[in-house]
């Protein structure tokens, strides 16, 4: 924000740190990393806030950890208590700002995270987090946002981000109108989230319905199998199965700039063979020969996001796949790939692949000699394709209105911002000349200041 760029009667250009009492208590960032670690972490006592419990105007209350009352006192210059603001300090994006719940009386903030005590005399607090949350403030976090495998800001420099300030009868009048209008709008996006959601439900149906034979056979009875389909294992109509090498075989020390391609889950998540920076050279290569992608295999995520499938298309660049893939090569002369791919993507079959990992929070894909256990339904080839162009048919649809949805939710967002740009320019209403303009307020709060650092000074 500049200082020559014009702000409404009344209101006053400021910097964060001009919003609290003492700047270097009342905005702080969390302790050093070594200084509170993980295995300080009990099952009660003082609440710890990280990283992900913070969004934008929300505080999400889950996966909380605790740490001694011993331990929280010798981190107190870090601690919070219910009413503080909480800001994110790394990770993207940052700068996203919420309340500690009144829930919380008091606890302590990890390194990712800012902890704002705003001076009630000068800024509302509701004004104040919906200020850094809007675009306007999100820049300028942006602007000082160092790093790029971990984004992170310097405290020094946030206390020194700008804002407008209105007078303090206006902030609260301002985040009434907010607040009406985010009330109409959320509304409208549950609606559309609700949309999604029933959209997603179909899609699963309509794949249920292709491989019950429901699509193509009007009189299947529950129970039978329509004429011609027969039940086989995955085993039967996939000639090869390929699982990635072990972790100890692709090294840091094995990546060269330029060579063959190291196939990653990314590629099977996001469905492109350009994404990844990993590279091996030719004896390598030769080395893991084994596990080279062909074209049209499919590659499977088995790790982190799974179950995500892929196919490589005929001129995809040359390589192997890493430790989080399988490569998947079916029986063409039983199995359409369209087919496949949506029968592979069915929840059904997703929930036979896809099995809970004993001891983990994670989940993991099912070990190859079990995949290749899993029932397949297997219709003729003729009435494979004719399913094909059934779900397609369908699922077509769907696109159109996940796509439209998808256009009505950026929509919203987009007016969500507008809102707030509008009310940090003072254009949601006219101003009340009566208010007292806060300018004004800052100078008895700067005489205040003074005073007070007058009488620490005679004290010592």
């Amino acid at each position: 924000m500049s200082k020559n760029q014009e702000i409404p009667n009344g209101w006053a250009l400021v910097k964060l740190s001009d919003l609290v009492v003492d700047p270097k208590k009342d905005l702080v960032d969390g302790p050093f990393g070594s200084d509170l670690k993980a295995d300080e972490y009990t099952d009660s006592g003082v609440p710890v806030f990280k990283i992900q419990n913070i969004k934008a105007n929300q505080f999400l209350d889950k996966k909380i950890n605790y740490i001694k009352k011993e331990k929280a006192k010798s981190l107190s210059r870090h601690s919070f208590i219910s009413g503080d603001l909480i800001i994110t300090k790394l990770g993207y994006p940052l700068g996203l700002c919420c309340k500690v719940p009144e829930k919380y009386k008091y606890g302590i903030i990890v390194a990712d995270l800012m902890r704002l005590r705003p001076n009630k005399m000068v800024v509302y607090d509701q004004f104040l987090i919906y200020a850094i949350n809007c675009n306007v403030v999100q820049n300028q976090f942006k602007a000082i946002t160092k790093g790029t495998t971990r984004p992170r800001v310097n405290l020094t420099i946030v206390r020194d981000i700008e804002l407008a300030l209105p007078p303090l009868l206006e902030q609260q009048r301002i985040v009434a109108r907010i607040e009406e209008l985010f009330s109409s709008l959320d509304k409208g996006i549950e609606s559309l989230k609700t949309a999604q959601q029933q959209l997603k439900i179909y899609r699963q149906s309509v794949l249920k319905w292709a491989f019950e034979g429901k699509l193509t056979n009007k009189n299947v009875k529950e129970g039978e199998l329509p004429e011609g389909w027969k039940w086989l294992k995955l085993d039967d109509v996939v000639d090869e199965f390929v699982r990635g090498p072990f972790g100890g075989s692709l090294k840091k020390e094995c990546f060269v700039p330029k060579g063959y391609k190291v196939y990653e889950q990314k590629n099977a998540i996001y469905q492109s063979t350009e994404l990844g920076k990993y590279f091996i050279n030719e004896n390598k290569f030769k080395e893991l020969i084994r596990f080279k992608v062909k074209p049209y295999d499919f590659i499977v995520s088995c790790s982190g996001t799974i179950g995500k499938l892929f196919m490589i298309p005929e001129k995809a660049p040359k390589g192997i796949i890493n430790q989080a893939l399988l490569i998947i090569r079916i029986n063409r002369d039983l199995l359409l790939e369209k087919f496949f791919m949506h029968l592979f993507t069915s929840s059904f079959f997703q929930r036979l692949i896809i099995k809970d990992a004993k001891g983990t929070a994670m989940l993991n894909l099912a070990g190859v000699k079990d995949m290749k256990l899993v029932p397949v339904l297997l219709p003729p080839i003729r009435e494979q394709q004719a399913i094909v162009a059934e779900i397609e048919s369908r699922l077509s649809v769907c696109d159109k209105i996940e796509e439209s949805i998808e256009q009505s939710l950026k929509q919203a967002e987009a007016l969500r911002q507008s809102i707030l740009k509008k009310a940090f320019e003072g254009k949601l209403f006219s101003q009340d000349p009566n208010d007292e303009p806060a300018s004004k307020l800052l100078e008895r709060i700067k005489v205040e200041r003074e005073k007070t650092a007058i009488k620490k000074r005679s004290k010592n």
